[in-house]
């Protein structure tokens, strides 16, 4: 039987595990002909207010046209100084071998990608692109969502503001929004919001029908119009009802809501909407070449959490830049000492708390995910595989994007983690 399909914010959709799914040259967006046509046949409209724009398969469409489905807010690119990286393609990566977590059996690296719903991915060797690939409804030029991965960008930023001074981590979120107060948040400190150590009455089951992350999407649906006058309006409104549960600080609990109040809090600090902070403190001094942008709710307000849709060349130029701490494009960035904090990763006790089978010894900083493994490598993770994966011992950054039938990452990490560590244990030997 099917979950409830969730619309907005998260985005995703929940599926039986047993349930059979096309194959990804099956569900190829090009060759099932989503919206194509003048019009498209009726059977290929697919529309957010009916959810047909996420279920699998069109859901391979929608990733790559999300702003055709909800109103949205641009990041815009600088208009010159656009960065260009040179490549040097690696042809031997393809038939790079290794056995997935759980497996006894070794597949290669070209094989992964199609198991992974793979829809186009990238990697930088010491800056270069050595590796290119696209996929299903996705191009060299395209955009596709983010999905959690828009947590990462948010985390980023809050660190940077800590570095010059304008955020403080130790302060409660009450200081910097008032509105707050009586919320479980008014008594959070900020270092607690970005690594998701707050304790908060929320639950993101998404089979349970009386799971607060569904008021939540409730309160940012732009098409929700029949409000009562006691009914969160957006995001913002909605993030002052979450109560309390448990202490902060005591276990890390992966709760979108946190990156939302961030945001509030990043955009209170600088009055600016999070997508111009992007722009100015990151998508324009990267010299990113295509504008990104955010989903956003009847009022506006950008979708910290999830919202965030990019192109695959331009998210590599930020994975190189945190690569390089901070320095991308002949400047500064981001401070230093924001790289290392993130690299330096957050409390592992706390983390364990949480139970992920594939992500043991792991922990959480600044909304990145720090595996604490020999190379030291860090990533930003997003539903349906969405990922920036940072290797500093390789000297790589791989960058994907995909639309796994199956939102959560644990039905994919089997055929990701260890691919990763292949590429990098091969460019360590070169």
């Amino acid at each position: 039987m099917k979950k409830a399909i969730l619309l907005f914010p998260l985005i995703l959709i929940q599926m039986s595990p047993a349930q059979e799914f096309l194959s990804a040259a099956d569900s190829d967006p090009n060759k099932l002909g989503w919206m194509q046509g003048f019009p498209p046949p009726q059977d290929r409209i697919i529309s957010a207010l009916d959810g047909t724009f996420f279920k699998f398969p069109a859901l391979r469409y929608s990733v790559c046209h999300m702003r055709e489905f909800f109103p949205s807010k641009l990041v815009p690119a600088p208009l010159i100084n656009r960065y260009s990286f040179s490549t040097a393609q690696d042809s031997a990566i393809d038939s790079l071998s290794f056995r997935p977590l759980g497996d006894e059996k070794s597949i290669s690296w070209a094989e992964s990608l199609l198991k992974n719903y793979t829809d186009g991915i990238l990697i930088l060797h010491k800056g270069r692109i050595i590796y290119e690939k696209y996929f299903g409804a996705l191009t060299q030029e395209g955009i596709h969502a983010a999905m959690s991965v828009s947590k990462t960008f948010t985390g980023t930023l809050a660190a940077q503001l800590i570095a010059e001074g304008l955020l403080v981590e130790n302060k409660y979120c009450r200081d910097y929004v008032p509105e707050l107060a009586h919320s479980a948040f008014g008594d959070a400190t900020v270092r607690q919001v970005l690594d998701m150590t707050t304790g908060l009455e929320f639950s993101e089951d998404y089979a349970d029908p009386n799971a607060e992350i569904w008021a939540f999407s409730k309160a940012g649906d732009p098409f929700h119009f029949q409000r009562s006058s006691d009914e969160p309006a957006n995001y913002f409104d909605y993030l002052k009802t979450v109560k309390k549960k448990g202490q902060h600080g005591d276990a890390f609990g992966y709760k979108t809501v946190n990156t939302d109040v961030m945001g509030w809090i990043i955009s209170r600090v600088l009055n600016k909407p999070l997508s111009q902070v992007l722009s100015e403190k990151i998508w324009q001094p990267l010299g990113a070449n295509f504008d990104a942008y955010y989903l956003i709710d009847g009022a506006g307000i950008c979708f910290a959490g999830g919202g965030l849709s990019a192109n695959l060349r331009d998210m590599a130029m930020f994975g190189e830049m945190v690569r390089n701490k901070g320095y991308f494009n002949g400047k500064q960035i981001l401070a230093k000492e924001v790289v290392e904090s993130i690299r330096s990763g957050g409390s592992q006790p706390a983390f364990a708390k949480a139970g992920y089978t594939n992500l043991k010894q792991w922990s959480y900083k600044n909304m990145w995910w720090v595996s604490h493994n020999a190379d030291g490598a860090f990533c930003a993770r997003g539903v349906h595989g969405q990922t920036i994966y940072i290797d500093p011992k390789a000297e790589m950054v791989i960058v994907r994007f995909a639309s796994h039938p199956i939102a959560s990452n644990s039905a994919n990490d089997a055929y990701s983690l260890p691919a990763y560590q292949a590429v990098a244990d091969y460019l360590l030997k070169k």
